[in-house]
C-alpha cells in the first residue's frame, strides 16, 4: 500500500514524525510532501499568486513553499510514481474539532486527497482540555489499529474521516465514538490587541481554553469524554434543506 503523508504544522513538525511512526505499521512505501513552514489555520487554499518550490530533503522526503492542499497536489501530480493508496493528514498539534474544521489546513490537506478521489484522513492530537502541553503517545498507540479498520471501507465519493485524539495516556482513552460536528461557542474566539516595542498596534487571534457542556454525539463531546472522535465529513456543503425554502423565497421552480 502507497502512502502520503502530509500536514499543515510544517516538514519539521512533532506530529509528522508520529504520523509516519503510525504509517509504518501499515506500509514501507511511504512519501511524505508537507509545507515548509507551519501553515495553521490555511483551511483549502491553494498558492495562485505566487511561484511554489520543491525542495527534496532525503528519499522520498519533500518540503513546499506553499500550503497542505498545494503539498497534496505536488505529491500526487509531480512527485510520487503513481496514485496513493491513502492520504494521511496531520498528527495535527491541536484538534480540529467542530468550526476548527473549516479553518483547519490538516483537514484542507484530506479535502483535497478526497477531491482528487483519494481515500483521506486526517488526524489531530487533542491539546489543553484534560492536561497541558501536547502528547502523540496516543495517536501513535490507537491510531494504526483505527486507519487498518477504514482503509478497505467504502463511503462514497467526496467524504473524508476526521480522527481526534484526546489528551490523556493511552491506557485512559475511553474509546472510540463516531461522530457528527459540533459547533464551537464563538466567544472563545479572541481577538488580543498587542503594541510591539516600536509602539505599533497588532493583533493576535487565539482561543480560550474553556470548557463548555457540548451536547452527547457530538466531537467535542467525546474529547471531553476522553474518547477517540472519528467523524465523517463530506465535501459538498450543500443545505438541502433549505433550497425550498430558497426557491419559495425567490419565486423560482
Amino acid at each position: 500500500m502507497r502512502i502520503l503523508l502530509t500536514n499543515d504544522d510544517g516538514i519539521n513538525a512533532p506530529g509528522l514524525v508520529s504520523l509516519e511512526k503510525i504509517a509504518r505499521e501499515i506500509s514501507d512505501d511511504i512519501w511524505i510532501v508537507a509545507p515548509e513552514w507551519e501553515q495553521s489555520g490555511s483551511s483549502h487554499s491553494l498558492t495562485l499568486a505566487d511561484p511554489l518550490r520543491l525542495r527534496e530533503i532525503e528519499d522520498r522526503r519533500f518540503e513546499v513553499s506553499g500550503t497542505p492542499s498545494d503539498s497534496v497536489l505536488l505529491a500526487v501530480r509531480k512527485v510520487m510514481p503513481a496514485m496513493p493508496d491513502l492520504i494521511l493528514s496531520g498528527v495535527n498539534r491541536g484538534q480540529n474539532i467542530a468550526d476548527d474544521v473549516t479553518y483547519s489546513g490538516t483537514i484542507a490537506a484530506a479535502m483535497e486527497g478526497t477531491a482528487l478521489g483519494l481515500k483521506s484522513i486526517a488526524l489531530s492530537q487533542v491539546m489543553g482540555i484534560h492536561n497541558e502541553g501536547v502528547r502523540f503517545d496516543v495517536a501513535e498507540t490507537h491510531g494504526p489499529g483505527i486507519i487498518r479498520k477504514l482503509i478497505d471501507l467504502q463511503l462514497g465519493p467526496g467524504i473524508l474521516v476526521n480522527i481526534n485524539f484526546p489528551d490523556c495516556r493511552p491506557d485512559e482513552v475511553a474509546g472510540i465514538e463516531v461522530t457528527r460536528q459540533g459547533k464551537r461557542d464563538q466567544n472563545l474566539l479572541l481577538v488580543d490587541e498587542r503594541v510591539d516595542l516600536r509602539g505599533h498596534g497588532y493583533y493576535w487571534l487565539g482561543f480560550k481554553r474553556e470548557r463548555g457542556n457540548p451536547p452527547v454525539g457530538t466531537d467535542l463531546r467525546a474529547v471531553f469524554d476522553k474518547r477517540i472522535s472519528v467523524t465523517p465529513l463530506h465535501m459538498n456543503l450543500t443545505q438541502i434543506e433549505a433550497m425550498e425554502a430558497l426557491r419559495l423565497a425567490l419565486d423560482t421552480k
